[in-house]
């Protein structure tokens, strides 16, 4: 089993290497070379001025990590896969693990928000998976009611149990 996982990482990981190189233009932005096996390699240019999504760590952390739903709902608003698709962008680019958390508000039974939590946390794993994050990645996990970031039994508090959180 471990040589089965460590041989699909590898292929995957190179797949994403080579399909990463299939631009040729040569400027004096960075160095490209071939190692001994055969495969290119890329060293990134010394300066810092290049343009990327992410040009500081603040706007890394400004980046959503909480994703909220309606009552009793699974599915994802617009607003919800527009905060996915800058996180997806950024997840990209790293090969560690996704942890999926999913949560729901107090009402309901328990066992229930357990699943709900799930049905969310799924959903947003879908919706990775859909849009170029490996399954194999991600991992989700639900509890319900059992972890809440607001207390009180207003609207509002109940809105704000109602998320996964991205780990």
């Amino acid at each position: 089993m471990k040589f089965q996982y460590k041989f699909v990482l590898g292929a995957v990981l190179s797949g994403l290497l080579l399909s990463g190189c299939s631009s040729t233009d040569t400027d004096a932005s960075g160095e490209g070379s071939m190692n001994d096996d055969g495969f290119s390699t890329y060293t990134e240019p010394k300066d810092s001025s290049s343009s990327s999504e992410f040009d500081t760590a603040e706007e890394m952390a400004n980046l959503q990590t909480v994703f909220y739903f309606d009552f009793d709902q699974a599915s994802l608003s617009m607003d919800t896969r527009r905060a996915l698709d800058a996180q997806i962008n950024r997840l990209k680019n790293t090969t560690g693990p996704i942890r999926l958390e999913g949560h729901a508000d107090e009402r309901g039974t328990r066992e229930y928000n357990i699943a709900l939590g799930e049905r969310r946390a799924q959903a947003v794993a879908e919706y990775m998976a859909i849009n170029g994050i490996p399954r194999y990645r991600i991992e989700t996990v639900s509890y319900g009611e059992e972890r809440p970031v607001a207390f009180g039994q207003s609207e509002s508090s109940y809105a704000k149990n109602r998320r996964v959180e991205l780990k």
